[in-house]
């Protein structure tokens, strides 16, 4: 039932100072004046989260990573990675870099990359940098093309202190 996780190469190395990383990172390939660090950095782990089916939630829900829908979920979603099963209802605003569609969602979707299968029911607007829609899908709403609809990095917003 659960999964033991395989270390990844770059986690058996010892750790670097800074001045090695830069060493090394300056060694890379420079792809429009920066460099691929992919090979150098270990990746970072990515958190999976979900609603299974027969759970409700009312409420915002943040987060960076991936979050997997099989419930019912009334309020915003903002993360990473969003695939809403089907069977499962989404009823607010969602904001992510991927988002997969399922099931049925009402609301406004502002993400990159934007995926409605085929037993998919979207009732609102459509804010994407590439939209694919499977046949027998169903899509009420506006569709609008835009380069960078989402800035991964500020996905989970932060909270300034108040004064």
């Amino acid at each position: 039932m659960f999964r033991k996780s395989k270390r990844n190469a770059a986690d058996k190395e010892p750790s670097m100072t800074d001045e090695e990383l830069e060493t090394r990172i300056s060694q890379l390939p420079q792809v429009d004046g920066s460099a691929v660090a992919h090979s150098v950095l270990p990746p970072e782990p990515e958190g999976i989260s979900s609603i299974s089916s027969g759970l409700s939630i009312v409420g915002k829900i943040v987060g960076n990573g991936r979050l997997i829908i099989f419930g019912h979920v009334e309020g915003e979603l903002h993360a990473s990675t969003v695939q809403i099963g089907s069977g499962a209802q989404v009823e607010g605003n969602i904001v992510a870099d991927e988002l997969t569609i399922g099931g049925r969602v009402k609301g406004a979707i502002h993400a990159n990359r934007v995926k409605l299968n085929s037993t998919a029911v979207v009732e609102g607007d459509i804010y994407h940098r590439s939209l694919a829609i499977e046949e027998n899908a169903q899509f009420e709403g506006l569709s609008r093309r835009q380069e960078n609809v989402v800035d991964t990095p500020s996905l989970v917003p932060t909270k300034l202190p108040q004064a």
